[in-house]
């Protein structure tokens, strides 16, 4: 990308449908929407950080700690956390169960670095809210890496070998019985477990993080989209009603991004569709899911799940709108059509709770990376802008070490955090996604091969032959979260 001018960020407005989890984070500031501060007239900053999600959170924090007396302003086009940060299913995990995927990228020691960094996020995460008092529901039970139909039965199997064959351990094989018993539904028939893995509120978190940000000293300005963020040698961002000139800008905007020409060839902007059924406490206790362990099955539009606090069941499913050009439209906020599909896939799950009442359903964006990781650089030639993206669909830790990156990239450090973020740098694929509207298209058209390869295999079918060569265009990484998943793409 040139250094010269980033213009018009597209669909910058704010949702129009809020998340369950923001609407709960909300009744408890109710003056949080009306006594927002917008950006107007000139303003100058150390650094300007565009986001008010995890990653500007973390990365404001972070750049705090190393440097107290930093000038630093973050611009949201909404408020904190309206984004993907207070829309996710809320299950947070490292990349061990990437393990397999990150040694072919980058071979074993730097793969053993990256998943014990990830791993370490999530205590990262434990830690700082404790020790800053945020109650974002934090708990640790396990997340669940299951089979849902016979096709994805031992999709983990090279992972658990490579997990253990460097020592890390971490992952364990479930007995089926165990499965049912504790996830509350027969539909799944195999998997593993990484108990180190936890849940929480995902708008909870951001917005505790934002308070914290704003306890330290950095000036946070929301319902201030940007309409245009100038590189070179004078940086500014600016909105339709003031200005940030800044020594470093850090673009952390994630899936608002990839209009971006240096990215717009390297992410693909899926929706991840959520629903969430009423409190059903003695439900769930009944179906024998009494505990917080979440699960996801390893189909390519995976399904996942989690109790909430208050005993919901929040069901998702991945895959869903695909983005056309880079614009995020009404549809990633909410889709009813979407959410007709992961009903029919909670029914599957759950037929026994066919009568629960579906109180909430909503979308967010995923910036999902070709190479399935998400990665942190400068943009241009002057190195003054930086910037985070790709996280994939699992942002919750990766957005904790993420800050660390970025602070440190912003303020020139040689240390752990610049060189993880080097070799995430390394194994990001070269553009290599079609130009629009080849892009779009060919995208729809394997989506739909996906879907009947797995409407298939959800009936004990073998898919057309048809369905498996559309499914195997999709790459590897994104297909299979990390590990061999079905007879289309077990050997790539």
């Amino acid at each position: 990308m040139s250094d010269a001018v980033f213009q018009r960020w597209p669909d910058a407005a704010a949702p129009r449908h809020r998340s369950l989890w923001l609407e709960q984070a909300l009744a408890a500031e109710p003056e949080a929407e009306r006594s927002v501060q917008h950006l107007e007239g000139e303003h100058r900053a150390d650094v300007c950080i565009v986001g008010g999600g995890y990653s500007g959170l973390w990365t404001a924090i972070r750049l705090k700690e190393l440097d107290p007396g930093l000038n630093i302003a973050l611009v949201e086009a909404d408020i904190c956390g309206a984004g993907a940060s207070g829309r996710n299913g809320g299950i947070a995990n490292g990349w061990l169960w990437r393990i397999h995927t990150l040694v072919g990228l980058c071979g074993a020691d730097d793969a053993v670095a990256l998943t014990r960094a990830s791993m370490s996020a999530i205590d990262d995460v434990e830690r700082f809210c404790r020790a800053e008092g945020i109650d974002a529901q934090f708990r640790r039970a396990g997340w669940y890496w299951t089979a849902t139909n016979r096709a994805q039965i031992g999709a983990w199997s090279q992972v658990l070998e490579t997990a253990d064959g460097l020592g890390l351990g971490g992952l364990h094989a479930v007995e089926p019985s165990d499965l049912v018993r504790r996830l509350g539904s027969a539909a799944h028939l195999a998997g593993i477990v990484d108990r180190h893995a936890a849940i929480l509120q995902p708008a909870l978190l951001a917005r505790g993080l934002r308070r914290v940000a704003s306890k330290r000293g950095v000036r946070i300005y929301e319902k201030s989209p940007v309409v245009r963020v100038d590189g070179g040698s004078r940086p500014r961002v600016r909105t339709a009603s003031g200005t940030v000139a800044a020594e470093r800008i850090v673009l952390a905007a994630n899936a608002w991004m990839v209009h971006l020409p240096a990215f717009r060839r390297r992410i693909v902007q899926l929706s991840s569709d959520i629903i969430a059924t009423e409190p059903i406490p003695a439900r769930l206790n009944e179906l024998g899911w009494a505990g917080n362990e979440s699960w996801s099955d390893t189909r390519i539009n995976l399904n996942y799940a989690r109790p909430t606090a208050d005993r919901r069941i929040a069901f998702g499913r991945g895959g869903g709108t695909i983005a056309f050009g880079g614009r995020l439209g009404p549809r990633f906020d909410h889709s009813p059509a979407k959410t007709r599909l992961v009903r029919h896939a909670f029914r599957r799950v759950f037929p026994a709770l066919d009568d629960v009442t579906i109180t909430h359903a909503w979308s967010g964006p995923v910036d999902r990376a070709v190479s399935g990781f998400p990665w942190f650089d400068a943009l241009g030639r002057n190195g003054r802008v930086f910037y985070a993206i790709g996280y994939s669909g699992t942002g919750i830790a990766a957005c904790a070490m993420g800050g660390r990156i970025l602070a440190s990239l912003v303020l020139e450090r040689d240390d752990e955090w610049t060189s993880l973020g080097a070799v995430l740098r390394r194994i990001q694929s070269p553009p290599s996604l079609p130009p629009e509207p080849a892009r779009y298209i060919a995208g729809r058209i394997v989506q739909l091969g996906v879907a009947r390869k797995e409407h298939a295999e959800d009936r004990g079918r073998r898919p057309s032959r048809v369905a498996e060569t559309l499914a195997g265009l999709v790459p590897a990484p994104l297909a299979v979260r990390g590990a061999p998943a079905t007879r289309s793409t077990r050997a790539k």
